[in-house]
């Protein structure tokens, strides 16, 4: 099993190589090629999109009486992924393209319209001065118009180039330090204006009076002239002069022994009894 692998293989000093059989091979034989899609199709027995790039294990031949300026045109069979149906393609030289022949239909791509396009008009233009010279002249004429239009913006687009040109990468790099600076330096203005106005405010609240009151004494200040009740009767407050005297503390009297009455204790009640005795009397 490790030789099938090698690449030498062994040969007998007895070889002959004109010895072996040689095999004919039919004309037309069919080989198996390992390829991959080149364009996306559509599969007609089941509707299957085959998209570019899948993988088929093909068989190529080639295609008998045709060609195209003497190379040889050949012809791909494979199968659908999902059916198993057999679809057929051939090689297109002329436009550098494959055809497909039967078993599917290939996507519509946009680019391959606009080149059919283009490629109708210039067969149509083909036709027309093949039999009228006049009408080949005027389409010169118009050709040579066109490329001198071109020939003139790209002038100007060079001579655009040219003035960018003769700006050097010092020129440039000075120019840029200096707004740099001019930056550097108005931000610093700025900043030291900002300084300024915040201290200024800060020292005229400093210079302002802490007390409300003060403001009234300034006016007064100011004028003079005006008598002095008036600026006092101004004034919300006025000022109270407040005296604090303590007072002597007096020696408390002793109480009197309470006596007893012939049998009855002297309470609260006979106080009241007696003090309402009193009050009738004098009465």
């Amino acid at each position: 099993m490790g030789e099938r692998k090698v690449l030498n293989k062994y040969y007998p000093p007895d070889f002959d190589p004109s010895k072996l059989p040689r095999l004919r091979r039919p004309k037309n034989q069919q080989i198996k090629v390992r390829m991959m899609l080149p364009m996306s199709v559509r599969c007609g027995t089941c509707g299957n999109y085959i998209y570019k790039g899948t993988k088929f294990n093909s068989r190529k031949e080639d295609v008998i009486g045709e060609t195209y300026l003497g190379i040889q045109i050949f012809r791909f069979y494979f199968k659908c992924t999902k059916c198993s149906a057999e679809l057929t393609m051939k090689t297109d030289p002329q436009n550098s393209d494959y055809i497909v022949e039967s078993g599917a239909s290939r996507n519509y791509e946009p680019w391959r319209a606009e080149d059919e396009e283009v490629d109708k008009e210039q067969q149509k233009r083909d036709a027309e001065e093949m039999g009228d010279a006049m009408k080949s002249l005027e389409n010169r004429t118009l050709d040579s118009k066109r490329e001198m239009d071109i020939i003139a913006a790209l002038d100007e687009m060079k001579s655009m180039k040219s003035r960018h040109a003769t700006v050097s990468v010092d020129a440039m790099l000075e120019a840029l330090q200096r707004t740099g600076a001019e930056k550097v330096k108005r931000i610093e203005e700025e900043d030291e204006a900002v300084i300024k106005s915040i201290f200024g405010k800060r020292k005229a609240s400093e210079e302002s009076p802490s007390n409300p009151t003060d403001i009234l004494t300034s006016s007064s200040a100011e004028n003079p002239k005006e008598p002095k009740k008036r600026a006092t009767s101004k004034q919300p407050f006025k000022s109270v002069q407040i005296k604090v005297i303590k007072k002597q503390s007096q020696p408390t009297p002793a109480k009197p022994e309470e006596k007893k009455s012939d049998g009855v204790p002297n309470t609260g009640l006979s106080s009241l009894f007696q003090n309402y005795g009193s009050d009738e009397d004098e009465d």
